[in-house]
């Protein structure tokens, strides 16, 4: 999917010369403590930004040329992204639909909304909306096409925990139902551990751990990922 990645800021290495590969229907954390360089490997990957040295390639497309055939595969949700307060839920997500080129919109946006337990927000205008409701919604909108990869930052940030327990089951169902591949950055690691299969590390943008998150707890001598990502954060500063 990507090797040799790497990208400069103002002097700064955000990333230095990261690999990595999530194959088809497998669920992948990436994780790190902030200034890691995860966001800014996101970005990269799809497409946002353009690397500095380092070769990419999404669902069988080399960016940056490939970029709109691959987003087209691609779903994409963070809490940090707006919805259109005026609209409401259906009719936001029937206009991302329609851009997404599906032709009847309609079954994909219940069964998605049913998959997440949000059938009552459907009527809702955006600003009525909590920001938990906001990210939930904005899964709901990224997976309406069926992509053959779905990456999340930071899905649960601003959700209350029964509410990120409804997503992590949704992922699951995804992931298991139509085999999506998963990448998911969180700073929870405690769910990161009850979703992912495979967890990559990242610290001062290089690849440190990839692996099962039980192999990567061990091969830092540690019980949990949580101790792995404390470990880390206290090298990082």
């Amino acid at each position: 999917m990507a090797r040799g990645l790497r990208k400069r800021f103002r002097g700064v290495q955000a990333v230095d010369g990261v690999d990595l590969d999530v194959r088809a229907g497998e669920r992948v954390g990436l994780l790190g403590p902030n200034g890691a360089g995860k966001t800014t490997t996101l970005l990269m990957l799809l497409g946002a930004i353009t690397p500095d040295a380092g070769t990419i390639e999404v669902v069988g497309h080399r960016l940056p040329g490939g970029r709109s055939q691959a987003m087209m595969d691609v779903g994409f949700a963070a809490g940090y992204l707006p919805l259109t307060e005026r609209l409401r839920v259906r009719e936001f997500l029937r206009m991302y639909g329609e851009i997404y080129g599906i032709a009847d919109p309609m079954p994909a946006i219940e069964a998605g909304l049913e998959r997440f337990r949000i059938p009552h927000l459907a009527d809702r205008l955006g600003s009525e909306l909590s920001s938990g409701q906001r990210t939930l919604v904005g899964i709901v909108k990224a997976t309406l096409h069926r992509p053959r990869l779905l990456v999340l930052d930071e899905p649960t940030n601003a959700l209350d925990p029964d509410v990120a327990s409804r997503v992590r089951a949704g992922l699951l169902d995804l992931c298991r139902d139509e085999g999506i591949a998963l990448l998911v950055t969180s700073h929870n690691m405690v769910e990161v551990q009850r979703v992912c299969g495979r967890v990559i590390f990242l610290s001062r943008g290089k690849v440190v751990a990839d692996g099962s998150p039980e192999d990567v707890a061990s091969q830092f001598d540690r019980d949990d990922l949580e101790g792995v990502f404390l470990h880390l954060a206290e090298e990082h500063t």
